[in-house]
């Protein structure tokens, strides 16, 4: 019997998860509320993310990015239920005031605001705070938890124009940072596994996630 695209991603994942958190034990850098799972919403591509976020598996994370559109406390509220529910993670997308309002476990920071990162950690020393990097050269930003590095593979979305770095570099980017590493960017059922000696600590997503996860 084939296996869907949720079961191979969520295996992936957390084997990824747990091969990560020895090497960073060894480290001396663990953290052990890092979801193995993150979905990205996007206000487009993914219009009623808290029903895809209701079906990931317990532990999963969520990451809302409203990029400014209305509704979002509202959108943020039934994320919190939604991953409350399953025992998981909610981080909101660059808006710390929207963060506090929901009782969110912590931010989320685009490339362009991976500066606030080490303020951030410091003001709210029990948030997770995660943030994504395009270049190699944004490894190295203090504050940070963990790392969002896109896109692994040819990807749509904003990461569409950007070259995909491929497995090799990914596993140099991964080895070379400070903390712990998501891969995102074209990741689906189909290439999931390859990730798994890639070193990284989970799998992020917005399409492929909400494919497989999403009600029928």
């Amino acid at each position: 019997m084939n296996r869907s695209d949720a079961e191979i991603l969520w295996e992936a994942a957390s084997v990824l998860a747990r091969d990560a958190a020895k090497v960073s034990r060894a480290r001396g850098r663990a953290r052990p509320d890092l979801p193995p799972l993150l979905f990205f919403t996007d206000p487009d591509r993914t219009p009623r993310p808290w029903e895809t976020a209701a079906r990931l598996p317990a532990g999963s994370g969520v990451v809302f990015r409203h990029f400014g559109r209305a509704g979002a406390l509202e959108t943020a509220q039934r994320l919190r239920d939604a991953t409350l529910d399953r025992g998981g993670r909610l981080l909101i997308g660059l808006d710390a005031a929207l963060a506090e309002a929901v009782g969110a476990d912590g931010v989320h920071l685009p490339e362009r605001a991976l500066h606030q990162a080490g303020a951030l950690a410091m003001a709210r020393r029990d948030w997770i705070i995660t943030g994504t990097a395009h270049s190699r050269a944004m490894l190295e930003t203090p504050g940070l938890d963990a790392l969002v590095v896109s896109p692994v593979f040819p990807a749509g979305g904003a990461s569409a124009d950007r070259p995909a770095l491929g497995l090799d570099i990914f596993g140099d980017w991964v080895e070379a940072a400070p903390c712990p590493v998501y891969a995102l960017g074209g990741i689906n059922g189909a290439n999931a596994l390859s990730l798994v000696s890639s070193g990284a600590c989970g799998i992020a997503g917005v399409s492929a996630i909400q494919a497989a996860f999403s009600p029928v």
